[in-house]
């Protein structure tokens, strides 16, 4: 008999759903909207009421799915507790007991990023490995850590946070966070034109990012491959801040494998050169033999991640 497994990556626009089997075939993959009035009150019937179509559209019957698995946009912990998701109204919110109750399917749930990472160890860039960092690079840095082929979420869900690492003490602009001189003031797409303004400001030199109107981290490393020479500069100083950051968080979780991803890694191999001279200054001895990739899901890695935490 087919067994199938349902991920579910909640976001605060849509909720991606797959169908996959219990191999990671993809079977189906579609959105549903993320209703957030009333503090998110229908977020998850629409969702337990989405998956229960798919199942009747398919003919499939409840002893052929193993359960589902949500990723949500807050810290979870071990029982499913969702102390907040700002994005969808919710507070103190037990998502596993709630999706159960509509569903009548096993639920499990986890912080998104850590539901990501366990996507591409699973079958994307960590794929065939046990342990495994993913570092994304968005408009924060995200993390994820799995050991030993699950995820290391910690006792509240805030496990793999490895954006608020602090890097630098003589920050004057705060982070997000509150604090001053995060990895993630440095190494996200925000982070890096912010490096880049505070480069040019520094130097008289003539760059072709003077003339790019609110110029973004793609053109910082665009410039930087035709060898444009102040973007060559931001771009390194970039890669020691990124470098560093990786370094302390696989001193403490000595991964086998470390997988970039988020928007800034389109920027692609380049990333692994610049980062790499200040990761092996920075890392422990011990730590330092660790083979490094791109993210390869995408947007799916979620949907992979989420349905993969039913099958442990």
């Amino acid at each position: 008999m087919a067994r199938y497994v349902f991920g579910i990556d909640l976001g605060g626009t849509t909720a991606k759903i797959g169908l996959l089997t219990e191999g990671g075939e993809k079977v189906d993959f579609w959105e549903v909207p993320t209703r957030t009035e009333n503090n998110g009150e229908f977020i998850l019937a629409d969702v337990a009421d989405a998956i229960r179509a798919k199942m009747n559209e398919r003919g499939i019957d409840d002893s052929e799915v193993i359960g589902a698995g949500i990723g949500v946009p807050g810290a979870v912990n071990v029982d499913g507790l969702c102390y907040q998701a700002v994005n969808l109204g919710w507070e103190n919110l037990n998502v596993v007991n709630e999706l159960h109750s509509k569903l009548k399917l096993p639920v499990k749930a986890g912080n998104d990023a850590n539901v990501a990472a366990l996507g591409e160890a699973w079958k994307g860039g960590g794929r065939g490995y046990q342990n495994m960092l993913l570092v994304t690079l968005g408009t924060g840095v995200g993390g994820g850590i799995i050991n030993e082929g699950k995820i290391l979420a910690g006792s509240k869900g805030s496990g793999g946070e490895i954006g608020h690492i602090h890097l630098e003490d003589e920050e004057p602009d705060a982070c997000g966070c509150g604090n001053h001189g995060c990895f993630e003031q440095y190494a996200s797409a925000t982070g890096a034109v912010r490096l880049a303004k505070r480069i040019l400001a520094a130097t008289d030199e003539d760059s072709a990012l003077r003339h790019i109107d609110n110029f973004q981290c793609k053109d910082v490393f665009d410039e930087a491959k035709k060898g444009d020479k102040v973007a060559l500069q931001i771009a390194e100083k970039y890669g020691y801040y990124l470098g560093k950051g990786i370094a302390i968080t696989a001193s403490v979780v000595n991964p086998e494998i470390i997988v970039l991803g988020g928007g800034v890694s389109r920027a692609g191999e380049m990333l692994f050169d610049l980062l790499k001279p200040s990761f092996e200054k920075y890392v422990f001895p011990g730590c330092k033999d660790v083979k490094f990739a791109l993210a390869k899901l995408g947007n799916d890695a979620g949907v992979y991640g989420a349905a993969k935490m039913l099958l442990y």
